[in-house]
This record gives C-alpha cells, structure tokens and sequence, in this order.
C-alpha cells in the first residue's frame, strides 16, 4: 500500500466522484478507498514466477451512492480482465464448501420443485452446481461460462447438462427456464443495471420463472476491515440494501434476501414482474453508510498492523506460509506488497493450482504435502471458515503449527 498516494488524495479532497452509478444511475458517488496498480486478475494459472511479478496491475478506487448503497471500483476496465481456460475458480475440492453447495443445491430443488425442470446458470464456472442440480433433482440444465473446460465436465448419474463456453446474453433468450441461477458472477460486472435488465428482457413473459443469484456480502468485509477482500476482478460490491435496490429496478420482485457461508455470501430470490415495470428504491437504513465511513478511517491502521505482525514474525526467524491460493491471498499479499522473500509458499488443496505463482506477489502454490519437508510456523488462514477443515488436514501431515486466522 502506497501510503503517500492516500495521503495525497484525503489532501485533495477527492471525496466526490462524479461517474453515474451503475446500480441507479444517480450522478455523484463518494470514493473511500483507493489501491493503487493491483492484479487485474488474481486465479489465473500462471507458469512462472517472472511472469507473476510482471503480470498486467490496474488501481482499485471504491466509491459508495448514498441513493442506492451499492460500491463500485470507478477505475475498472472490463477490457484488462482475461476469462480463460487458465481461469481457475473453483472451490470443489473443499469438503467444507462441498457441504455448502449440497445444503444449497437441497434447498433449492425443495423450494422451487426443481424435479424433471429446465434450468439455466449464468456463470456456472467449471459446472459444478448446475451438475449438482441436476443429480440431485434429475433435471435438465444449461450451464453458460466463457472459463468452462469440455475435460473438467463433471460426471453425473442422472439428469442431463449442457455446457456453453460463452457469456450469457439476449441470444440465449429461448432457454425457457423455470430457474435462472446466477452465482458469483454479477460482482465481476461493471454495468450491473445494464447487465440485469438483460437477463430481465431474456426471461420474457415467463411468469412461472424464478431467478436466485449469490454475490459476496460487502457489510462483513466494511465491519471487519478486510481489505483483501477487495480486488480487480470484483468491480461491484453489493449489501442486501443495494441488491434489492437493483433487482426492483430492473424488473423483479425480490421474494427473499438473506446471508450464507458464515455471512459471507448474499443470496437473493426473485420472481420477474411484467416487463416495464420497476418498484422505487431507497436505502432502508445510515448503517451501510456509516459502515463505509469507518472503513475509509480505519483500514490504514488495519493494513499498517498487518505489516507490522508479518515483520516482526519474520524478525524472530519465523517460518510462514499463507493457506489459500486464492483472490484474498492475491489481494492480502499485494496489498501489503509481502515480496516472497518474506513469504516463499503458498498451500492450496487445488492440485490444478500447484506449482503456479500468485500475480504481483509472486509467491509459488504448492499442495499441503509440501509442509511435512517445509516445516513451516505460522500457517496464515485467509478464510476461517475452513479453520476445521485446514487444522484436520494439519494433523494429517503431522504437523502442529500456529494457525492465525485473517480476522483475529
């Protein structure tokens, strides 16, 4: 973190951004937090370390409408971002994540009698879910992503899906489904009104329909000052406030809102509403604002501490290695500008990701294997959620580290 550079811009005043909202469209933002020349993508598979320290950086810089709740990055250009067969996402080979997907995939089938149906996911990644619904439910599914593999396509025993390596868009507006499913795909979209009314205009007159999608939850990352939950990729940043507000005006009727994941996903249910027709807006309550406000004051502090913690570690001859090859590590590793001299090794259970390196920082992924010859200190969990999870497989190798969470 250039601390100059925020210091110049609290100095300038630059609390007023003047680029329309892309949730509302209301004129006037508010920018509260900037990062200069991060990754613009941060899961890519990258061969070598020289090719990591070099990889292409653009600046993040939030900026809140007090109309509508939502957070945009102002500075990001969709033109920089590569969704390629190097794109690695998932987070399949987490048995605590696949626990998630199957409640999900459960309550979804449940709710919405989702038994012999059509169902579309836009962004379905490496097909995981969509297979996962379809099995569970012996439905039919579509599952539409530019980052899909044909080699990666999951083996199911019941129930049908194809797989379209593409964007979704009004060309896809004959799918006729009676579930259109978006997960962690509409924070990578610049234009979100743009984008939803699109999907508004392709699902028709199909009163029957319903639509879930999933984003990341931005009130928890405000509340706990995790900046490395912010990074190029994820342009737009949503609270149940903000979402809401975007669903009602591009021609859905919200049904349910709530959090998963350890309050760090936001799921939303919608039905569509006769096309042409929106619901006003309006933030509910100060809080998001407030939230935003305490964000911009404290996460220097937050990121300084951080610094600090690491030094001092690596001052008394500790050996430490960060549990997660994943955007958040990019983000936590950059943002602090860690070199990996001072952090070598990277563990992620993803054996697609092994012998890769992070963008910008550089540091090599290796399997958790690797720790019984490395022997590290300090594992560094990036997400606690899988606290459990990363301690059984610790124990495992027969090793007995300190585990310091990112949150603590």
């Amino acid at each position: 973190m250039d601390k100059n550079f925020l210091e110049q811009i609290n100095k300038d005043k630059l609390s007023l951004v003047y680029q329309s909202c892309p949730n509302c469209f209301n004129p006037t933002l508010s920018l509260f937090y900037s990062v200069p020349a991060v990754p613009i993508n941060s899961v890519l598979l990258l061969k070598s370390r020289d090719e990591a320290l070099s990889f292409l950086k653009g600046d993040v810089n939030l900026a809140f409408c007090e109309n509508c709740g939502f957070i945009t990055n102002i500075s990001f250009q969709k033109d920089l971002i590569e969704y390629s067969s190097r794109y690695e996402e998932t987070q399949g080979f987490s048995g605590t994540f696949t626990k998630f997907h199957n409640r999900l995939a459960n309550y979804l089938i449940d709710k919405y009698d989702l038994r012999g149906k059509k169902i579309v996911e836009i962004g379905c990644g490496k097909g995981e879910f969509i297979a996962l619904l379809c099995e569970m439910g012996q439905n039919y599914g579509i599952g539409i992503d530019p980052t899909f593999l044909p080699d990666r396509k999951p083996e199911i025993k019941q129930g049908e899906v194809e797989y379209i390596a593409d964007w979704y868009s009004k060309k896809y507006a004959d799918l006729d489904a009676s579930l259109y499913i978006c997960k962690m795909t509409l924070e990578h979209i610049p234009q979100t009104n743009e984008f939803l009314s699109m999907v508004r205009e392709t699902i028709g007159n199909r009163k029957d329909a319903k639509v879930f999608f999933q984003v990341p939850e931005v009130t928890r990352i405000l509340e706990e000052c995790a900046f490395w939950d912010i990074f190029y990729e994820h342009c737009s940043y949503f609270s149940a406030d903000s979402i809401v507000n975007l669903f009602h005006l591009t021609g859905f009727d919200v049904k349910n809102v709530w959090t998963g994941y350890d309050d760090q996903y936001l799921m939303i249910e919608a039905s569509p509403l006769l096309l042409g027709t929106s619901n006003s807006i309006g933030l509910r309550s100060s809080t998001i604002k407030n939230l935003v406000d305490n964000f911009s004051k404290t996460v220097n502090l937050t990121i300084n501490q951080w610094v600090e913690k690491i030094n001092l570690l690596r001052k008394n001859g500790k050996k430490i290695v960060v549990w997660g090859g994943s955007s958040k590590t990019v983000s936590f590793l950059t943002t602090l500008n860690i070199p990996y001299s001072l952090i070598e090794f990277v563990v992620d259970i993803n054996p697609y990701k092994n012998g890769t390196y992070l963008a910008g920082s550089g540091q090599q992924v290796v399997l958790p294997e690797f720790l019984q010859e490395y022997q590290p200190d300090i594992v560094l969990l990036m997400n606690p959620i899988y606290q459990k999870e990363v301690s059984q497989n610790l124990a495992d190798l027969g090793l007995n580290p300190r585990l310091i969470l990112v949150n603590e």
